[in-house]
């Protein structure tokens, strides 16, 4: 039943809908949770302090991007994750890997870079795979955190990123430091990079080179 409904899944990712579009390579796909929506453990799980610390309160909130490579009938997904680390992989492995603790799956949202060859995003993106995860979310370390993977794929004609870098927030929306971010960095040695230049997915998603793509009946907002 599960090889079914990926399959499935997958068709719908194909086919074109009227109204809608087909998933394209290049296409960026967020991974939205509820703000109150605990994906593992409360308070220790890497993907709630993210929401904690990058949502906005009463909205969806992105804790995750990954880009699309599509061949054929197939979709491949290429990202950066605690589990597999800079990565490529058959879109069902993705799905399972960010299906909730209810066993349901979370909103994906699609979205589309202007101005980027992206055969040659996802050819950059390629590169980097086999690089660990970046747990201390540093840039140019030999290892990767998602957005970071996003960012140095998605160049323009010039080679510059066409993702800005801000600073970055680890604090949660009262001020306090989530407690997963004080164990982690605790356990690295380091402090945790409050303010230093780097990206996050809620920000990434708001950037005026990217649009949504509308693809009709399909588990995508």
């Amino acid at each position: 039943m599960k090889r079914l409904f990926l399959a499935a899944f997958v068709l719908i990712l194909l086919t074109a809908c009227s109204g809608g579009d087909r998933l394209r390579t290049g296409d960026l796909i967020f991974v939205g949770i509820p703000l109150d929506y605990a994906v593992e453990a409360p308070a220790d799980s890497m993907d709630t302090a993210i929401a904690a610390s990058t949502g906005v309160a009463g909205g969806l909130n992105l804790i995750h991007v990954a880009i699309a490579e599509v061949k054929a009938d197939s979709v491949w997904i290429i990202d950066a994750t605690l589990r597999h680390g800079v990565d490529r992989h058959p879109l069902d492995t993705f799905l399972t890997d960010f299906t909730l603790k209810d066993g349901s799956l979370p909103v994906f949202i699609v979205k589309r870079a202007e101005g980027v060859d992206p055969e040659a995003a996802v050819g950059k993106a390629k590169t980097f795979c086999g690089q660990p995860y970046d747990l201390y979310f540093l840039p140019d370390n030999g290892a990767m955190y998602c957005s970071e993977l996003v960012r140095e794929s998605f160049l323009d004609a010039a080679g510059r990123p066409v993702f800005d870098n801000e600073p970055m927030n680890f604090r949660a929306a009262d001020g306090s430091m989530p407690p997963y971010w004080e164990w982690l960095f605790g356990r690295l040695g380091t402090p945790v990079p409050q303010g230093l230049p780097g990206t996050n997915p809620q920000g990434m998603s708001a950037s005026p080179v990217l649009k949504e793509v509308p693809v009709r009946d399909f588990p995508l907002r």
